[in-house]
């Protein structure tokens, strides 16, 4: 299995999250950071500790995995969780809905921006260590705060606005949560593959490409009937996310 299962507990949690058993919930108050947070307690905490913060215009929280695999083969979990996140949002969508992944951390619904995922490892471990805890963390903007009309930019959106009116962070939490456990239950029964499989589908789609992604992480790229392949990197591409505003610390509007 790509990642361990077990997990410890921690206080304090939040009763109001309901959560498979493998998770333990970690309530902060608005103003935390959960993807801070959950990195600076996973080596004690251990997998399954699902940090959230608790407000009503922003789905952010963060996941402590502990990896069975080398760091450069590790990183792959990061599309379990785009995955997941991803099919978390559709469970709760109207069916004529468009959720899209731009390549690798950027989230969008009907061609919005709602935010995306992130990860992170402990400094210092070389790619062939194999890593005590990684960190997936996200955040999907529920509610728009800006006081802008909606739809009167294009380019970034919010759940509430696309017809999720009844879909708040606690829902997009949980959903992640049952989402994730099917993305690793299919990582270990059918291989990577099935992971990534599920993550293209999601990446707009380009007539006479295809992609592909390799063993460690990295985005291949080739046009039919051409031979060469282009690679993206994801290492460099995990340092800055790609969604975030990094005055606001939220999704760019």
């Amino acid at each position: 299995m790509p990642e361990e299962a077990r997990t410890r507990r921690m206080t304090p949690s939040a009763p109001e999250l309901s959560l498979p058993s493998l998770f333990t919930p970690v309530r902060l108050r608005e103003v935390g950071d959960a993807f801070a947070h959950a990195t600076s307690i996973a080596a004690d905490q251990g997998a399954g500790t699902l940090v959230y913060v608790g407000r009503f215009d922003l789905a952010e929280f963060a996941l402590v995995l502990e990896p069975a695999e080398p760091l450069r083969q590790a990183r792959r979990a990061f599309y379990a969780g785009m995955v997941a996140l991803a099919d978390a949002l559709s469970a709760h969508a109207l069916p004529e809905t468009t959720i899209t992944i731009d390549w690798p951390d950027a989230v969008a619904v009907n061609y919005g921006l709602v935010g995306g995922g992130r990860l992170g490892w402990p400094q210092g471990i070389s790619e062939d260590q194999t890593p005590p805890w990684l960190v997936f963390g996200a955040m999907i903007r529920t509610v728009s705060v800006t006081g802008a009309e909606p739809g009167l930019n294009p380019l970034s959106t919010a759940l509430e606005e696309e017809g999720f009116t009844e879909t708040m962070s606690i829902e997009v939490i949980e959903s992640f949560a049952r989402h994730f456990m099917l993305a690793l239950d299919s990582w270990q029964e059918y291989g990577f593959g099935a992971v990534a499989k599920d993550y293209l589908a999601r990446m707009p789609a380009e007539k006479a490409v295809r992609r592909a992604i390799d063993d460690n992480g990295d985005l291949l790229i080739s046009s039919m009937g051409k031979g060469e392949v282009e690679r993206q990197a994801l290492l460099p591409r995990l340092a800055t996310p790609s969604w975030l505003d990094p005055q606001t610390r939220g999704p760019r509007a």
